[in-house]
């Protein structure tokens, strides 16, 4: 069994879905069936159930899912054991958004477990740009939130999150228990500086131009709201101020929390971080 062949089953085993699983590794889906097949039939038994809804995992599929996370984990920590014989056992990770995520936190945990002489190196990016400094060359790997401009970038979907209005307490809508984007069209909404990435800022707008102040930071969206009664639109359970309420928007994508790197880059340490968070994010 080929490392890469088990890579493919993991990811079709973990998206259950062709389809996703294909998108993920960026590749077409009937080569990737083709893979599939050719490891059942050297496992002797199927191991998945395909269905028009997705796959489910056959036993023995549940199986080879264990046996084979484990081997890849292993063979991402002989690439990474090279690495740092070469000196070269360091990977600088970008950080969006709320650093408090329990899954950021288990994929701290898991990282240091596995990979002990690794130096991570983190930088804290604010709001004016969704990959954390990854196209200026300041990170290895990003973790943060889509949509944005993907071009000659790789996306792996870590987690979706539902997304609500922030509100100020006393305003009327904070009482609702749910709300509809058109429900805010009149209000300002905070918006990004000129030159932020128009995918990701029309996406914190609801998909609509706004009229609203400029803010760079997590905290200035805040301040925006308790001072002004501007609309902010936040994952659904943060942190947030008392004086501050979160009504879920119906009509609104969920948020998707993703790690992201160039195009083309073959860094193990890369990939075995963004191995460690696909399972630490898992929900």
């Amino acid at each position: 069994m080929e490392l890469r062949t088990l890579r493919y089953f993991v990811a079709v085993a973990e998206e259950l879905h062709f389809g996703r699983a294909a998108a993920r590794l960026h590749m077409s889906q009937p080569p990737l069936s083709r893979a599939i097949k050719r490891l059942e039939a050297e496992a002797g038994a199927p191991l998945l159930v395909r269905s028009p809804a997705g796959v489910t995992l056959t036993p023995v599929g549940a199986v080879l899912l264990d046996e084979a996370r484990a081997l890849l984990g292993h063979a991402d920590r002989v690439r990474v054991r090279v690495s740092a014989a070469a000196g070269v056992a360091t990977v600088t990770v970008g950080i969006l958004g709320d650093s408090t995520d329990p899954g950021l936190s288990r994929l701290a945990a898991a990282y240091r477990r596995s990979h002990p002489g690794v130096d991570i190196r983190v930088r804290d990016a604010d709001l004016t740009d969704p990959t954390c400094g990854l196209r200026a060359g300041l990170v290895d790997v990003a973790l943060t939130r889509a949509p944005f401009d993907e071009t000659a970038l790789t996306v792996r979907v870590l987690r979706s999150d539902p997304v609500g209005a922030v509100l100020r307490a006393d305003d009327p809508l904070a009482r609702r228990d749910r709300l509809r984007l058109a429900e805010l069209g009149d209000r300002r909404w905070f918006r990004f500086p000129p030159g932020t990435d128009p995918v990701w800022q029309s996406y914190w707008n609801g998909g609509e131009p706004r009229e609203g102040p400029v803010v760079r930071a997590v905290q200035e969206c805040v301040q925006a709201v308790l001072w002004n009664g501007t609309v902010g639109v936040a994952p659904l359970g943060h942190d947030l101020p008392a004086e501050l309420a979160v009504v879920p928007l119906v009509d609104m994508a969920p948020s998707r929390v993703v790690a992201v790197w160039n195009e083309g880059d073959t860094n193990p340490l890369i990939r075995s971080l963004v191995d460690t968070a696909t399972a630490a994010y898992r929900p």
